[in-house]
């Protein structure tokens, strides 16, 4: 019985133990869900409250957007009415202006009526006095009119012709006195050697039986020497001479120099023809390219191609109105050089182009340009610079030069080729020129009488006073110095004078 309360005491235990942990814990469930409940109604009121002030703040925001859009409508509406307004006014000053613009077509219409009257009035005036003052002149309107206007035209030409000579007279005077300063001082400080070279063109033999010799047997020694040189060897009855001819001096050079050696040595045949014209050729061409050399080094340009210096070596050897053309290139450029660097201009191009400018007479060329083409053309290939190209062919007026420098070469070249002693022509030439200059000048109408003096450097023009005025004899030297500078070729310049004057002549008896 002991044992059996010993198991049923803790049964019972446990069974009361379960019992109440279960009554707790359905009584904290209880308190929980009730929790939970309040929580959830709680959510419930905020929500609608939070509900509510959206819906209000929606409401006042549609409130003011509708309060905008109307108050804008209305700033619309009043706009439109102002516009309308305004163009209600326009449209009646528009109709105001048209209005008042017919009224005035209609004026203006009355006016040209009144003025087509007048016109027609006016004209038949005029044509009345035209009729009557062609009756009362005797000559007609159009006569009149001619008369008028030549009259103006020969008033207008001496004024302009005597404003023309005023300003010329003013810059002449003063750029004379600057050009005559730079061009004394600098032919002043110019110290080359004024002389002139004769060319030869014959050989003296110590007797006449020496021409036998050159000819050879059948003409083989003097074919020789012709075909070598490519020269004409003449030989005719002049007394101890022998004419050497060629275009080419160069070749002309050595067929002299290797006849001269011949002579000397007495051994003409054609072995020994060509021994000695080798030998002076090659001497000839180390002279051709020493010279050139020197010329240059003693401008001190030292940038100039082989090709360049073997023409201006071979320039030693070609005279022009027997005057050097190695040493006029040479004068020439020392005289650019100082006349650039008094006027401020390019020194160096100035003294390249000027030594370079007569280089296409050293060019060997079967073409039909002139030398002043042939040394462009050399100049540019030589890649000189534009300046020095366009200062080569334009020293001759071929083409219009196109800076200070080429106008510089052409002075140079002018001083040098004119100074005294530097050139002399043929007669023929000479008498042939001044001719030339008397009939250019004979062939202008009023011309009496015309003089070339001074050599050939001024041209002295007598003039009928009766058909030639003092204004026309302006116009007549310059266009008498222009023929010359269009029609003839000379050395410097040709001042053309003008004489006009009464001449009474009464005798008593």
């Amino acid at each position: 019985m002991l044992d059996l309360k010993l198991i049923i005491l803790p049964l019972v235990g446990i069974v009361l133990g379960w019992i109440v942990r279960w009554l707790y814990a359905r009584f904290q469930l209880s308190s929980s869900e009730q929790k939970a409940a309040r929580l959830n109604q709680d959510a419930v009121k905020d929500a609608e409250a939070k509900k509510r002030e959206l819906v209000l703040e929606t409401k006042d925001e549609l409130l003011k957007e509708r309060a905008q859009q109307e108050k804008e409508l209305r700033e619309r509406r009043n706009e439109i009415q102002r516009l309308e307004r305004r163009s209600i006014q326009k449209e009646e000053n528009l109709d105001r202006k048209s209005a008042s613009l017919e009224n005035q077509e209609h004026a203006i219409a009355g006016r040209e009526d009144k003025l087509r009257e007048k016109e027609r009035f006016l004209i038949e005036e005029e044509d009345r006095w035209k009729a009557e003052l062609e009756k009362i002149a005797g000559i007609t309107t159009d006569e009149a009119k001619d008369l008028i206007i030549k009259s103006m035209e020969s008033e207008a030409k001496k004024d302009a012709l005597v404003l023309v000579n005023k300003v010329e007279q003013e810059a002449q005077k003063d750029a004379d006195k600057k050009a005559r300063s730079i061009i004394m001082g600098t032919i002043q400080r110019l110290a080359t050697e004024v002389s002139s070279d004769v060319t030869i063109t014959s050989v003296n033999l110590p007797n006449d039986e020496m021409k036998g010799r050159i000819i050879g047997r059948e003409g083989r020694n003097i074919r020789s020497l012709e075909t070598l040189t490519g020269v004409d060897i003449i030989i005719d009855d002049t007394p101890e001479a022998v004419v050497i001819s060629c275009f080419d001096p160069v070749r002309k050079e050595i067929a002299r120099t290797a006849l001269e050696r011949l002579i000397s040595d007495g051994r003409i045949h054609p072995a020994r023809i060509e021994e000695v014209v080798n030998k002076v050729t090659k001497e000839i061409n180390q002279t051709i390219a020493e010279e050139g050399e020197k010329v240059v080094f003693d401008l001190g340009m030292h940038n100039i191609p082989q090709d360049g210096v073997r023409a201006l070596g071979r320039l030693h050897y070609r005279t022009s109105y027997a005057q050097n053309v190695l040493n006029h290139s040479k004068e020439v450029a020392i005289l650019a050089g100082m006349i650039a660097a008094e006027i401020g201009a390019d020194r160096e191009i100035a003294k390249r182009a000027a030594l370079l400018h007569d280089i296409g007479k050293g060019i060997e060329s079967e073409g039909d340009e002139n030398h002043a083409e042939l040394g462009a053309g050399l100049a540019k290939k030589m890649g000189e610079d534009a300046r020095v190209v366009n200062a080569i062919i334009a020293h001759h007026n071929d083409v219009e030069p196109t800076s200070v420098e080429a106008i510089i070469v052409q002075v140079a070249d002018a001083i040098s080729a004119s100074r005294p002693g530097a050139r002399r022509e043929t007669l023929n030439n000479y008498i042939k020129r001044l001719e030339n200059l008397e009939n250019i000048a004979e062939d202008f109408e009023g011309v009496s009488k015309a003089f070339a003096i001074q050599a050939g450097r001024e041209l002295r023009i007598m003039v009928n006073n009766e058909s030639v005025s003092d204004d026309d004899s302006k116009i007549l030297a310059k266009d008498i110095a222009k023929r010359i500078e269009d029609e003839l070729r000379y050395p410097g310049r040709i001042k053309v004078t003008i004489i006009r004057e009464t001449r009474v002549t009464e005798y008593a008896r």
